[in-house]
């Protein structure tokens, strides 16, 4: 069975967990980013969730 890519939705915002996994950047580093602006993200609850189009402008991609 093959599956249809434009199906699979990709989410509109990663936990700082995920952004270190799919930048290969460090905690440290993804926080620093976030403060000086270069990565938007929200606050929900608890959570920081990174606008993940942010980080495929950080990356070039």
């Amino acid at each position: 069975m093959l599956i249809d890519r434009t199906q699979i939705a990709e989410p509109w915002a990663v936990r700082v967990d995920d952004a270190c996994r799919l930048t290969g950047l460090g905690r440290t580093t993804i926080y620093e980013l976030m403060r000086s602006g270069r990565l938007r993200s929200v606050k929900v609850g608890r959570a920081r969730l990174i606008d993940r189009a942010s980080l495929r402008t950080l990356i070039g991609g």
